[in-house]
């Protein structure tokens, strides 16, 4: 069935790349509304969590709706595909979601802490009905049929302490909250001045990334030996919920980003030969059929 938040909850912070003090509200929505940004500043001004609201790739994903934008929006997306939840708007008083610390992991909480209430009408499913992938250079992303939702991701960096990674995980709401909601983003403090000069990461800090030197991690401790590809799959999952429906396909994604991602949002969301609408019922008998 359909979901929702169980009451509004609030969470303030500071933009990673704008810099900007934020405050954002997580507020019960009806059926069918779908994930909708309300920007609060602009007299409640309405942007859809969809993939024709794209518009601005770099190190972050940005929607745009008539001229009005919201940056860095795939952790709070994330958050709420990851836990089920089909209705909810997001209140926000600025033109960037809080870094918090660099996860998933406060959104989750606060959703958890409010509850998840049921609603009345059956939940749409996109099912993937034949397979499809993208290829930039050596990066590549694609999808295949499948009866759940899975993610394998493969990173490859020089970097000594990333290197090769690569995780393969079916997302539930139980494995999203325990394998995948606490990995932070990371960066590379050689790679800071040269973006603060593009006007980028206003806003970060040790205390909302993971920052590497050449040889080392500058603040304390990974939370995983592969907290790298974990977060890769965190701003997947973020991405992808952009569709507007929870997927039943495996995506299999290598060296990866935000671009690639998207542009698999928006071959599932124009192409009808890939995938399928289905109900939650329809699903069901499927597999007992099958």
């Amino acid at each position: 069935m359909q979901t929702t938040i169980g009451r509004s909850v609030r969470i303030t912070g500071i933009g990673l790349h704008t810099g900007c003090q934020v405050s954002l509200q997580l507020q019960p929505a009806p059926e069918d509304t779908g994930i909708v940004f309300r920007r609060v500043d602009l007299q409640n001004f309405e942007i859809e969590a969809l993939r024709e609201r794209v518009s601005r790739l770099v190190l972050a994903t940005t929607l745009t709706k008539r001229g009005v934008t919201l940056w860095t929006v795939e952790h709070v997306l994330s958050a709420l595909y990851g836990l089920g939840l089909s209705n909810l708007y997001i209140d926000i008083d600025s033109l960037e979601v809080p870094i918090l610390d660099g996860s998933a992991g406060p959104f989750v909480e606060s959703v958890l802490e409010a509850g998840i209430r049921e609603q009345s009408k059956e939940r749409n499913f996109l099912k993937i009905q034949q397979s499809f992938s993208l290829k930039q250079g050596d990066k590549l992303i694609s999808i295949e049929p499948s009866s759940t939702f899975r993610i394998t991701y493969e990173i490859d960096f020089t970097h000594p302490l990333i290197g090769y990674q690569s995780l393969d995980v079916e997302i539930t709401p139980e494995s999203y909250s325990r394998e995948i909601a606490f990995a932070r983003t990371f960066g590379f403090y050689a790679e800071v001045e040269d973006m603060l000069k593009k006007g980028l990461i206003r806003g970060g800090s040790f205390e909302n990334a993971v920052v590497l030197s050449e040889t080392s991690i500058m603040n304390g401790e990974l939370r995983a030996p592969d907290e790298f590809v974990r977060h890769k799959i965190l701003d997947l999952i973020g991405d992808v919920s952009l569709c507007g429906f929870p997927l039943i396909g495996h995506i299999r994604a290598r060296k990866a980003g935000h671009a690639l991602h998207t542009d698999l949002a928006t071959a599932l969301t124009r192409n009808p030969k890939l995938c399928s609408k289905v109900t939650e019922s329809e699903l069901i008998s499927q597999v007992s059929n099958f």
